[in-house]
C-alpha cells in the first residue's frame, strides 16, 4: 500500500478507470459474440458500435478497432447480411435569435491645438 497521499489517490483512479475499461470491453466482447451467434443487421451495427466507443474511449487503438470492423464486415459478407438504410431521427431546427446589441456611442475627438 502506498504511504503517500498523492499514490493513494493514483491507486483509487488506477482502479476506477481499471474498472470502466473492462465494462467497456466485455459489452465490446459480448456484442461481437451476439453477431457472430447470429449475424443479422442489427447485431452488426451494435458490434461496430461498441467497436467503436472502445475505440473512442482509448479502450482500444485505432489500429485494432479497424481491424476488428473489417473481420466483423468480412463475416457479414460472408455470412449474407443485408446492409439496411436507417432513417435518421428529424433533428429540430434550431432557430438562431438575434439579439439587438445597442449602437455603440460615437466619441468626438477633440482638436488638439
Amino acid at each position: 500500500m502506498p504511504i503517500i497521499k498523492s499514490a493513494t489517490k493514483k491507486m483509487k483512479q488506477d482502479q476506477r478507470r481499471y474498472a470502466q475499461n473492462l465494462r467497456t470491453k466485455r459489452a465490446m466482447r459480448e456484442a461481437v459474440k451476439a453477431f457472430e451467434a447470429s449475424p443479422t443487421f442489427d447485431t452488426l451495427r451494435e458490434a461496430q458500435s461498441k467497436i467503436d466507443t472502445a475505440v473512442k474511449k482509448n479502450v482500444l487503438t485505432k489500429q485494432a478497432g479497424s481491424r476488428r470492423l473489417s473481420h466483423l464486415s468480412n463475416k457479414a459478407k460472408a455470412a449474407g447480411v443485408k446492409i439496411v438504410a436507417v432513417a435518421k431521427a428529424p433533428v429540430a431546427e434550431k432557430v438562431a435569435k438575434t439579439t439587438a446589441k445597442p449602437a455603440a456611442k460615437k466619441t468626438v475627438k477633440k482638436e488638439e491645438k
